[in-house]
């Protein structure tokens, strides 16, 4: 049975020795015959990070939280325990971010619809949403509208939904998506929110309205996108003061329910229910200029909270090279509390999200480091804040590096490692992107396992986690997980995989209780410090391939 949620911190310092003591004795005992040959990895020292980082008392590691600090106080103590060189700010392992917190007043969101029908009021949650501004604490807009189908420009693929459009001081509406027809994930790319938005911006639009389609709905339903609506939004901000790909330019903007979002076509050239029947069989969809005005308004409060990534490095043996990093990466956050019903347990605790992966760095991190021969290049360990808030705490490292971004060659990040059964291939998202594929590959073969293809390519995994935000600063970079193939015949790894997604993901239930394969975790480990090894040692730096979307977009 769940014990009663601990809401006291006195505990974590007891908690934290009996984790460091086994760890440690642990790391002594596999350690011991070093200078003999290269260190065992050690399941052990895994179950203790994951117990420690797991635990009720750390409150589900919410960024800013005292949980999450007391979760990066461990992480820096062991990388001290392991002689690390800090790499954060001011010579320590800490780099600060802070972040705005925005929250939408009660009761303050509107949109109303203006056409020839007449002024239609929209419900907030039953017919859109909004979030909190972290530009501006009172938003109002009123203006014309355009529908410009997905809102999306590649020149790369021919698409540009802007072309003879004039969206000078109007509201775009664009339909949740992209075209069919892109390229997994180089459309993933292209038909991000961010994305979208600077393209609004960029050609003259003051508001954005998206419409949630059927195609979407399928996936995950409106009603499921309203309950969170009044979350708090993070952004983490500059040394200005100012929040991170935000536009002021924007006024407003709003995320409809089909059904409801139909009063904007009103007397327009199609009706959305043509465009969304296009829309579900894949057909192209062009923009036009729309018959009606909306008004938005929105009131928000702000608050600013710090929660530092941890940052540290085992310097390179080669004179000429460990001046370059690989860097192996991980988010050390998980979503905090929250209520589901009458359920007693309210900690979201992460246990495999993403207290595993981060167990996994730090025993990386330990076999690297007893290497009896480093490795020619330097090791980079970034251990990072607020992932589930949107790539925050990677992408203020990758904005703002403690090591110059040309001086990293590679990262390899480790998320959500799904260690419940044993594995027998691994998954590099983004391994297609790059000379990392053979690398890795090559390394996974030394150890009796095989690099498989992405089996879920319609989620577009490659844009979704912290590796992205090295790849936006032009560096190659994979996000590693268990494959789908398992050494037991008796075991679907697939399956398992899915039903973690439905069962477990993102809920109190993902806590140390599941059937943790520790054995598989240290397989895990052992291939990651495969995969450092070989880039750390190779001849050349990884590149990309040539011509490769990514490559070409983010490194030149």
């Amino acid at each position: 049975m769940k014990k009663p949620m601990k809401f006291k911190l006195i505990a974590s310092v007891s908690l934290l020795t009996i984790a460091f003591l086994s760890a440690c004795g642990q790391s002594e005992k596999a350690t011991t015959t070093v200078a003999e040959k290269a260190p065992q990895v050690n399941e052990n020292n895994i179950r203790a990070h994951i117990e420690f980082l797991a635990d009720d008392t750390l409150l589900g590691r919410d960024t800013g939280s005292d949980g999450y600090q007391i979760a990066a106080n461990y992480v820096k103590s062991y990388f001290k325990q392991l002689g690390l060189t800090p790499m954060g700010e001011q010579a320590g392992f800490e780099q600060q971010v802070t972040f705005r917190k925005a929250f939408l007043e009660e009761n303050s969101a509107k949109l109303s619809v203006i056409n020839s029908d007449g002024e239609v009021a929209l419900t907030f949650k039953d017919a859109f949403i909004m979030s909190g501004d972290s530009t501006s604490t009172e938003s109002a807009i009123s203006a014309e509208t355009v529908f410009i189908g997905y809102g999306v420009v590649s020149e790369d693929f021919g698409y540009n939904d802007y072309k003879d459009i004039d969206v000078e001081g109007k509201v775009v509406v664009v339909l949740t998506g992209r075209p069919d027809d892109l390229p997994s994930e180089e459309g993933a790319h292209i038909g991000s929110g961010s994305e979208k938005l600077k393209n609004a911006v960029k050609n003259g639009a003051v508001g954005f309205i998206t419409i949630h389609t059927p195609k979407r709905d399928a996936v995950r339903t409106f009603t499921k996108t309203a309950s969170y609506a009044d979350a708090p939004r993070l952004n983490w901000l500059d040394k200005d003061g100012i929040p991170f790909g935000k536009h002021p330019q924007l006024k407003g903007g709003a995320y409809i329910s089909a059904e409801s979002a139909a009063v904007l076509f009103v007397g327009a050239e199609r009706t959305l229910a043509d465009i969304l029947s296009d829309d579900t069989n894949n057909v192209a969809i062009k923009g036009f200029a729309l018959k009606s005005t909306v008004e938005m308004t929105s009131k928000s409060r702000h608050e600013e909270i710090t929660s530092p990534n941890i940052i540290a490095a085992i310097e390179g043996s080669d004179p000429s090279l460990k001046d370059e990093y690989v860097v192996f990466s991980a988010h050390l956050d998980h979503i905090g509390l929250s209520s589901h019903g009458d359920e007693e347990d309210k900690i979201n605790n992460g246990a495999l999200d993403n207290a595993s992966g981060v167990a996994i760095l730090l025993e990386t991190a330990r076999l690297l480091s007893a290497m009896p021969e480093k490795p020619k290049r330097s090791i980079l360990f970034v251990v990072v804040t607020a992932e589930e808030k949107g790539l925050l705490g990677s992408s203020y490292f990758a904005t703002n590096p403690t090591v110059p971004t040309s001086k990293m060659v590679a990262n390899v990040n480790l998320d959500m490692p799904l260690i419940l059964y044993p594995f027998a291939d691994i998954i590099a998202f983004g391994s297609t992107h790059s000379s990392l594929g053979p690398i890795v590959a090559s390394a996974a073969e030394k150890i009796n396992l095989s690099l498989s293809d992405d089996p879920m390519p319609e989620q577009a995994l490659f844009t979704r986690s912290d590796h992205y935000s090295f790849v936006k600063a032009g560096i190659p970079s994979v996000f590693l997980m268990t494959g789908f193939k398992s050494k037991d015949p008796e075991i679907d790894g697939g399956a398992v995989f899915g039903d973690f997604l439905k069962n477990h993901y993102h809920q109190h239930s993902d806590e140390i209780t599941l059937p943790i394969r520790y054995d598989a975790a240290a397989s895990f480990a052992e291939v990651n410090m495969m995969i450092g090894l070989e880039i750390a040692n190779g001849d050349k730096r990884p590149t990309w391939n040539q011509g490769d979307f990514f490559g070409k977009t983010f490194a030149q």
